[in-house]
């Protein structure tokens, strides 16, 4: 497995190009960025310029927020500037925040999602060929571009393009369209085995070569009890945060833990964080994080996912300390 960093999630585009610079430094193999409080490529742009060898990834951007023309613009311009080292991630975020936070429409994300990608493709390739620009689909629809808004051919190529998926339906579509799946940190052993890659397998005709598989993983790190108690308490609300959502509750029912879910939901909408807290198990966070030293966190790693796996991220909500988390990676890396 590859090993990658992600910028904490409260990074303003500055910390981020700080933590791309000593990810670097120390030998991680790819810097990702969220899009929560700061536009994901602006701060890429910074972590472009600041950085030579390390792959850099939206991680994700919101693609329904944008249209497909923005996003093949604002990719194609970082795969410019970052001279071939970008990986486009996309995300559908749910539906209130798209119509409520972004004032803009949702319908069948799924369908939505593979046409978007679709679209992207399409422009790209006008740019490379020169080819009148001819997409017409069922969400999208894009036909004009004059030689004065063409940027002409990449000189690094198109960057690949991952899909963030959690249901079938979504992961069926990366499947069909994109060149990775960015696997969702609410994720088991037991749902990536059991409905992702097999949606994968069927949308790709039963072959995942040369296709992508990257993950975030919770992580309780620590060297001893006191800083591992820490961690987990951050985990275990960040657990409980995802799993109150709506749109992720299928990994939760594949282990009989829909009520789980449902007592959640109700819990965050009176913003009850430390109720929710509370609600999860040591069975649950077991199934979703792993803890101990970094010798034992890449060692679990390593068994998890080491066989279906190609990128992996340590997802710490909290602050980790940077010698333990390059142990860790040192000790996936050896694997």
């Amino acid at each position: 497995m590859l090993v990658d960093f992600n910028a904490q999630i409260s990074a303003s585009p500055a910390e981020a190009e700080s933590a791309a610079v000593a990810a670097e430094q120390v030998g991680y193999d790819g810097f990702g960025a969220a899009e929560t409080r700061h536009d994901v490529f602006t701060t890429l742009t910074l972590v472009a310029r600041a950085t030579e060898r390390i792959q850099l990834q939206s991680s994700i951007a919101v693609a329904f927020a944008r249209n497909p023309m923005n996003v093949a613009m604002l990719a194609n311009d970082l795969q410019l500037i970052s001279e071939g080292r970008f990986r486009l991630g996309l995300g559908s975020q749910v539906k209130p925040h798209i119509e409520r936070r972004f004032s803009m429409p949702w319908s069948r994300p799924a369908a939505r999602m593979e046409e978007f990608v679709a679209a992207v493709r399409a422009i790209w390739d006008t740019w490379a060929t020169g080819e009148r620009l001819m997409f017409r689909g069922e969400f999208y629809k894009h036909t004009l571009m004059t030689e004065f808004f063409d940027p002409g051919p990449n000189p690094h190529g198109n960057p690949p393009i991952e899909l963030a998926a959690v249901g079938e339906l979504m992961t069926a579509a990366a499947g069909r369209v994109a060149d990775g799946l960015l696997v969702h940190p609410l994720t088991t052993v037991g749902y990536l085995n059991d409905k992702l890659i097999p949606a994968l397998r069927e949308a790709r005709g039963g072959s995942l070569d040369g296709f992508n598989l990257g993950m975030s993983v919770m992580v309780v790190l620590g060297t001893d009890e006191a800083q591992r108690a820490m961690a987990e308490a951050a985990v275990r609300r960040q657990i409980a945060f995802y799993a109150s959502t709506p749109s992720y509750r299928a990994v939760l029912d594949l282990h009989g833990w829909g009520d789980l879910g449902e007592r959640l939901s109700r819990l965050s909408r009176r913003q009850d964080w430390t109720a929710m807290t509370a609600e999860i198990t040591d069975e649950v966070l077991d199934a979703f994080a792993v803890a101990g030293d970094p010798a034992s966190v890449a060692e679990q790693l390593n068994a998890r996912f080491g066989a279906t796996i190609d990128r992996i991220s340590l997802y710490t909500p909290y602050d980790a300390d940077r010698y333990q988390l390059a142990a860790v990676r040192a000790g996936i890396s050896r694997s």
